[in-house]
């Protein structure tokens, strides 16, 4: 969470730490926090998954950390996943469970029907992305980052996986092409690279950015021109990029001989020409 810790011990039991309203005291539900498994975070709340496929939730009541409205249906839960305000657990039948701020996708009420069969989740700030056995896709919470997916829903097939930045979703398809949806000029509108969108192997997000390395090692960028979206400056050095990092307005793409390429808010580490001598053969 933003502003507490929260640590799962050897024996299975949580020890918090922190603003205490945000996460950081746990005492309310110390004893049920038994046989941890994995703890997850909102900004202010932690949600953790307990062996036997309960969950237990502490902090901010309205973030995630009261999911009282929906405890009895939090059985058999295989995954929790978090938005910047709400949480989405994936059920053992694939049914979905969500709860925290309702705007966030924490009410999911709108689409429960569709949520079935459900694999795999993905989040922006304030939005979630569901992929479900059939290859389609169902989106809910802020409509303006994500959550209204209905432009892009005939292109939504056979989609292998979702990545989630701050405001906007993509997805690559099993043809390996991306489809892009949320806010346009943080990711969500990727119409400038679309042609050049083929043979997509990975995709890396910053806060309001894409960055996606192509099937013969080159990268294309899109979303916020400042943030990573624009990376026409060093745009011929992207060959033989193996690995891409991001902070949340800067990408830095290692090569294949080591060396570091970067791009992106220079205060946010997109210009590493000061120390580029001391970048070679990581």
């Amino acid at each position: 969470a933003m502003y507490a810790f929260a640590a799962v011990l050897a024996n299975g039991t949580v020890v918090t730490w922190g603003m205490p309203e945000y996460g950081g005291d746990s005492s309310r539900v110390r004893y049920q926090l038994q046989n941890v498994q994995k703890v997850e975070a909102t900004k202010y709340a932690f949600a953790a998954i307990l062996l036997s496929g309960s969950v237990v939730t502490w902090g901010h009541p309205d973030y995630g950390g009261d999911s009282s409205s929906v405890s009895s249906q939090l059985r058999r839960v295989q995954q929790v996943h978090a938005n910047r305000l709400a949480f989405a657990a994936i059920l053992a039948d694939g049914r979905v469970v969500t709860w925290g701020d309702q705007d966030s996708g924490g009410d999911s009420s709108a689409v429960q029907d569709q949520l079935r069969n459900t694999q795999q989740l993905s989040a922006t700030n304030s939005a979630f992305a569901a992929i479900l056995a059939d290859r389609t896709v169902v989106t809910w919470g802020n409509r303006d980052w994500g959550g209204d997916s209905t432009a892009v829903q005939n292109q939504l097939r056979n989609v292998r996986q979702i990545k989630g930045a701050y405001f906007a979703f993509a997805a690559i398809l099993a043809d390996k092409s991306v489809v892009t949806w949320g806010d346009g000029q943080c990711g969500g509108d990727s119409t400038r690279v679309q042609a050049q969108l083929k043979n997509v192997d990975s995709l890396y997000t910053a806060k309001s950015a894409f960055a996606a390395i192509l099937g013969d090692q080159t990268v294309v960028t899109w979303g916020g021109r400042w943030c990573g979206g624009d990376s026409d400056r060093v745009q011929d050095q992207l060959q033989k990029v193996q690995q891409i990092y991001a902070t949340s307005s800067a990408f830095a793409a290692i090569l294949e001989d080591g060396a570091i390429v970067t791009w992106g808010t220079v205060d946010h580490g997109g210009d590493c020409t000061a120390i580029q001598e001391q970048l070679k053969h990581l």
